[in-house]
């Protein structure tokens, strides 16, 4: 039986509508499968702190705070540095050990070494009648600058002849400490310490002040 003109007309227009959908339905899902899946933020890892910035933290935050090189609990960074008995400024923040937030002075657990001993050479005595200090006394002194590394129990050359920056590069480049350690070094009669951040220089072994700063990748720009 032939169906009424208005019924032929509905069926062709459902029809095409239902073929518009289908094509449109292809597109969606065949563009969503080129696309790159990313994780989402929360499955990309935790809290990550630049430690460039960790001295601007918010004021009442806490961590973990060290003193005479023991942790003596979470606290802000202004009562941390009350109780090491220095201004904030003189505390290192950055990432501890255990992967927290900690403050603790410059080099609190590791003071300067001992500087190395002069070389000395043993000379003949002119006679026997020449005292025993006669037979050992300073090595001439070297043309050459010394670069030395202290390893945590001696002294150990580096090179000779580099200049200052070279010996900081040598020594520390992509090296990077954590709050309270440090590195010892020596350029000829300069000690180098490399701490958070930096690389300080001190003339007596006490006494340091920053040569060059560090950046987030362990690397001195200054003294390239």
């Amino acid at each position: 039986m032939a169906l009424p003109k208005d019924n032929r007309t509905v069926l062709i227009i459902g029809g095409g509508l239902a073929v518009v959908a289908a094509v449109a339905a292809a597109l969606v899902f065949s563009g969503g499968r080129d696309r790159p899946t990313e994780a989402p933020p929360a499955s990309q890892g935790g809290l990550t702190i630049d430690l460039a910035e960790a001295p601007s933290l918010e004021p009442a935050r806490e961590l973990r705070c060290f003193v005479d090189g023991q942790f003596v609990g979470l606290a802000t960074l202004a009562d941390c540095a009350q109780r090491n008995g220095v201004a904030t400024s003189a505390l290192d923040v950055g990432l501890d050990a255990t992967g927290a937030l900690a403050a603790a002075p410059t080099a609190a657990f590791a003071p300067p070494p001992e500087l190395p001993a002069e070389p000395t050479v043993t000379v003949a005595p002119a006679d026997e009648g020449a005292s025993p200090a006669e037979s050992n006394r300073p090595a001439p002194a070297a043309s050459a600058t010394a670069c030395l590394r202290h390893t945590g129990s001696e002294w150990r050359s580096i090179g000779n002849g580099m200049s200052l920056g070279a010996c900081v590069q040598a020594l520390y480049a992509g090296t990077c400490v954590r709050p309270g350690e440090a590195q010892y070094g020596r350029w000829g009669d300069t000690t180098l310490r490399l701490v958070p951040r930096r690389v300080e220089q001190s003339n007596d072994n006490n006494r340091f002040r920053t040569l060059a700063q560090q950046d987030r990748n362990c690397q001195f720009p200054e003294l390239s």
